[in-house]
């Protein structure tokens, strides 16, 4: 199997995309931040002192995503179309999911990623002082599309 940002002579490269298609492109993303049920009910009635957790995490998620090519290396700076990040509570955490979409050359995978790492880490921020046994939960790729798009106008 041949890495993609690996060249000849087994060194770091960055993948020439130049040539290809801008295509639609999805991906979806999930994780989640454990916590005490204190916390969560803080979070739901929002007592957090430092504020409103989910919307700062929002926010944070959607500008993390916007910003992945600067925090991955080798990642390529792609024209975002949109960002959703969206939190469910539940009885033992807060589950995190992101979708991102664009039309680009590549792919949206690490943004969607990116998204839900930085909302879990923002959400970690924020209840650290209350919560010192959260855990941030497996963070992985649910799915990743992509279709070809009609010619574009110039």
């Amino acid at each position: 199997m041949k890495l993609t940002h690996i060249d000849n002579h087994g060194r770091a490269s960055m993948v020439n995309v130049s040539g290809k298609p801008r295509v639609r492109r999805k991906a979806e993303a999930c994780g989640k931040v454990f916590m005490q049920g204190g916390t969560l009910r803080l979070i739901r009635e929002n007592l957090v002192e430092k504020g409103d957790v989910l919307s700062v995490a929002r926010i944070g998620g959607i500008q993390a995503a916007k910003k992945t090519y600067e925090l991955i290396p080798l990642c390529h700076q792609i024209e975002i179309d949109h960002v959703e990040i969206n939190f469910e509570l539940d009885k033992d955490g807060i589950k995190i999911n992101a979708t991102a979409t664009c039309t680009d050359r590549t792919g949206i995978e690490m943004e969607a990623l990116t998204a839900v790492s930085v909302a879990a880490l923002t959400i970690y921020d924020m209840c650290k002082a209350v919560d010192r046994e959260m855990v941030i939960g497996e963070i992985f790729l649910l799915q990743k599309t992509k279709e070809a798009v009609g010619e574009e106008q110039g």
